[in-house]
């Protein structure tokens, strides 16, 4: 689904140059002000909805434009001088809008449209290019009230607005983290003490609100799923996938029914991540598997990563709203130094749905040969995609969340390890040993979300407005 941020937007005149060049051909001061105006609406609805109260000349036109700001509940405010300004506006936006992430930008022209100021017109378009004026004036308040989530950018308006889609999307995730909750089922991993957060911290500082679901209450959704929606979702999976020939049908409605489940609990229990411990021992007695199939055919609402990890789980959701595109959960697992790329993928439920990947429908046969009532129940069975990535890695240390991040290439290979979903990669930049070096440099965990494409940038912003620690590779 395509991430569509709210714009608030914030242009800032002054009621002194207003009606300067009255009654000229080109127009008077405000009405080059109101097609400026127009222009930046434009630009910004090209990637955003955006919200204008109209161009701010007065007192009461900022405290109008804050209040319209609030009540649409804007993701983000775009903010600008048209030109030289009083301070009156910009310095009671900083101190009475809500926290709110905040783009101040500074548009560079591409050439000047007169030559001197002797002709009125050409003096009324010296005094409505004095956008620089306006922007280091703005620049000392800005230092002097230490706004959080305020961001700078100066540049021509293609510059401009790159890097204000980027920053605007950063905002929108933002707000989207503040209002979900994640599942957590049914535990932390016991054996993974560094990929424990807290969750008090995960709510203050990331946004979501975490919720515990129970292993009975998964075993009780199991039992009220309908049986022919399970043999419905089978077929699609038959149709779409190939199946290996030694899959026991059985386990494989098992396995559906499970991935069903999952999805159900959540919707009910209004969770958007499910962080799955899908190697907790009650887990695997009660229900017997580790659901394989999630997202489940036709569904794209609820994510679900394993082994019990939050910081895992946010790094793929994070991603997951910046691309709307399927997520993979990875963890590297050697190091190819002849190919310098490195192998790594996981066990467990991973997002199989990228239409450029390769599933096969396998048995888990790391659980082939245990007791457990479905013992190597089928799972998707996938192979990422080549191409470019962004590599994402959130983790906690000392009560603070840092992210890093890295561009890799995910290289053409089959399937070649059982019972994983899995890939090869080869950093974009720098040698394999080298990442790995300033990886355990850093300090971080084994688990990432990995997609197709770059999402640097947007990163490098929302990391600013959640206040981690960031690092990019």
């Amino acid at each position: 689904m395509q991430l569509i941020p709210k714009t608030g937007l914030l242009l800032i005149a002054t009621s002194r140059f207003r009606e300067l060049g009255k009654g000229l051909a080109q127009g008077d001061y405000g009405l080059r002000k109101e097609a400026e105006a127009d222009q930046y609406v434009k630009e910004l609805e090209k990637f955003s909805k955006v919200s204008f109260p109209g161009i701010v000349y007065t007192r009461e036109d900022i405290e109008t434009a804050i209040q319209f700001f609030q009540s649409e509940k804007v993701d983000w405010v775009f903010a600008l001088f048209l030109s030289w300004s009083e301070d009156f506006a910009w310095v009671r936006f900083l101190r009475d809008m809500v926290p709110v992430p905040v783009f101040f930008g500074c548009k560079t022209r591409d050439s000047i449209s007169f030559t001197d100021t002797a002709d009125e017109s050409d003096f009324v378009e010296f005094l409505s290019a004095g956008g620089l004026v306006g922007t280091l004036e703005a620049s000392g308040s800005i230092k002097r009230f230490g706004r959080p989530m305020l961001v700078t950018s100066i540049g021509q308006t293609d510059e401009l607005m790159l890097a204000a889609r980027h920053f605007s999307q950063a905002a929108a995730v933002r707000t989207a983290l503040r209002n979900i909750s994640f599942g957590l089922l049914a535990s932390y991993n016991e054996v993974m003490w560094s990929t424990y957060v807290d969750p008090y911290n995960f709510f203050m500082k990331a946004g979501p609100e975490l919720r515990f679901l129970s292993v009975a209450g998964l075993t009780k959704e199991i039992g009220t799923i309908d049986s022919q929606l399970v043999h419905n979702t089978r077929n699609i999976l038959e149709k779409q996938y190939q199946v290996l020939p030694d899959i026991d049908v059985e386990k494989f409605n098992a396995s559906i029914r499970a991935s069903l489940a999952v999805e159900s609990m959540a919707r009910k229990a209004g969770v958007s991540m499910v962080v799955l411990n899908d190697v907790d021992p009650v887990l695997l007695t009660e229900v017997g598997l580790r659901p394989g199939f999630l997202p489940c055919p036709g569904t794209d609402d609820v994510a679900v990563v394993p082994e019990g990890d939050l910081g895992g789980g946010l790094a793929v959701y994070i991603l997951k709203k910046l691309s709307g595109k399927p997520v993979s959960f990875i963890e590297p697992f050697h190091i190819d130094m002849k190919k310098d790329c490195f192998a790594g993928g996981h066990a467990g439920p991973n997002d199989y749905t990228d239409p450029s990947g390769s599933v096969r429908i396998a048995r888990d046969v790391r659980f082939a040969k245990t007791n457990y009532k479905h013992a190597g129940a089928p799972f998707a069975w996938y192979v990422i995609p080549p191409g470019l990535k962004t590599m994402l890695h959130v983790s906690e240390c000392s009560g603070r969340f840092k992210m890093v991040c890295t561009l890799v290439k995910a290289l053409p290979c089959e399937h070649f390890i059982t019972s994983y979903s899995h890939g090869l990669f080869r950093p974009a930049a720098g040698t394999v040993q080298e990442l790995f070096q300033r990886l355990v440099s850093i300090g971080v965990t084994q688990h990432y979300g990995i997609v197709s494409g770059d999402y640097t940038r947007e990163l490098s912003y929302l990391a600013q407005l959640l206040d981690f620690d960031f690092e990019i590779l």
